[in-house]
């Protein structure tokens, strides 16, 4: 959870990482329920991965703007499924 108050960015953001913390997929939720996704293939919106390794969670949970916290897999592909539309 990013607590702000700017419509334009983010509220939610969900990242699946690989062995070294770098995002292989994204999907970032907006006040209005709409949402940006990316992955190596295909984005949408403003949406990107990002090139570096994302911080621990200790790290990002020292901003208070930051609310983070560990999903399962088949919690983060429930919302990637949610978002991203259907691929074949």
């Amino acid at each position: 959870m990013w607590i702000h108050k700017n419509k334009d960015e983010p509220i939610e953001l969900y990242s699946e990482l690989d062995e070294d913390r770098y995002e292989t997929k994204k999907v970032e939720i907006f006040i209005d329920d709409t949402a940006g996704y990316a992955e190596e293939k295909q984005s949408n919106g403003e949406t990107l991965l990002g090139k570096c390794p994302i911080p621990s969670l200790e790290d990002i949970n020292s901003n208070p703007e930051f609310k983070a916290k560990s999903i399962t897999k088949e919690e983060f592909f429930a919302i990637w499924n949610k978002y991203v539309p259907f691929q074949k």
